[in-house]
């Protein structure tokens, strides 16, 4: 038994397809198959059922064997990390991905993780915080920056998740809007204006819950770019809401182009920016490094 054929059988059960496991393992689908058969063999007992339609499924028996060779990897991997973190030189991957819109409070954390490992890989995406969950239950990305709110709780028991920053929904609007000079706006003053919505779950929640507390609201449209919402927001075609912490050190506000106002007179539950992970995972030293220098620069914000 080598340890290729653990990963091989792990890589099949989670891609359901030898060809699939082949191209992200980089060897041949000859090569996988020969070495599962062998392994078979060896063990006594078949590991997967190859169907024309489903693909490679593992049998009752290959579930519980491909856990345990998921684990023995797991345990393997922080052997190498273990002996690693003796050396001063702190290598491999990062991968993370965060929600649109928060972009700009990863510039530094993750500057400062780089000059601290210049030698580790850091990839990063933009989705939205269901395409964000969905790669990290499937192992693709090793954390997630997302809004956290008590129902996303309950619904992903695999999933771990930890509040960073904490913040209540502001306005936003631009400074030559008569509302600019406002301190406060009530909701029902908000409710007759030209809203533009960033696409976002925890966005929407927020104005639904308006909505079903004082009525009609006049949303001229939505959209997931931040940098058309702001633009919009500073031509004066419309205002706009989203965190506090957010927009807090954006370039547009700033410099006052664009201007945050307290919303008075509406109980609001505070929204939660945090990292989510997959609780099977390998929780590796890059991740733990990183949350490390994100966590110190959000104390600055």
């Amino acid at each position: 038994m080598h340890i290729e054929q653990l990963e091989y059988i792990v890589k099949v059960a989670e891609t359901k397809s030898i060809s699939l496991a082949a191209l992200e393992l980089h060897v041949s689908q000859s090569g996988i198959s020969q070495s599962i058969t062998k392994l078979e063999e060896e063990l006594g007992v078949k590991l997967f059922k190859r169907y024309r339609r489903l693909g490679a499924i593992p049998t009752d028996e290959g579930k519980t064997l491909i856990k345990k060779a998921y684990e023995v990897l797991i345990r393997l991997q922080e052997f190498k990390e273990v002996a690693q973190s003796f050396n001063t030189i702190v290598s491999g991957n990062l991968k993370l991905s965060s929600i649109p819109g928060f972009m700009l409070l990863l510039l530094e954390p993750l500057s400062s993780f780089k000059n601290a490992y210049p030698n580790v890989n850091i990839e990063i995406s933009e989705k939205g915080t269901q395409h964000i969950i969905e790669l990290v239950e499937n192992n693709q990305i090793d954390i997630g920056l997302i809004t956290i709110y008590e129902d996303l709780f309950k619904k992903r028991e695999d999933l771990l998740f930890e509040v960073i920053l904490e913040g209540k929904m502001k306005v936003y609007v631009g400074k030559s809007s008569p509302l600019a000079s406002h301190k406060s706006i009530t909701p029902e003053q908000l409710m007759i204006q030209n809203i533009i919505l960033y696409n976002g779950d925890y966005v929407k929640r927020f104005a639904n819950n308006l909505i079903s507390k004082f009525g009609h609201m006049n949303i001229l449209f939505t959209s997931d770019n931040t940098e058309v919402i702001k633009n919009a927001i500073i031509e004066g075609i419309g205002i706009s809401f989203g965190p506090d912490f957010s927009l807090k050190n954006d370039p547009f506000v700033l410099s006052g182009e664009i201007v945050p106002i307290e919303i008075k007179g509406y109980e609001q539950v505070n929204i939660g920016l945090g990292w989510v992970r997959s609780e099977t995972n390998h929780f590796s030293i890059n991740t733990k490094k990183f949350l490390e220098h994100f966590k110190f620069h959000s104390r600055m914000l």
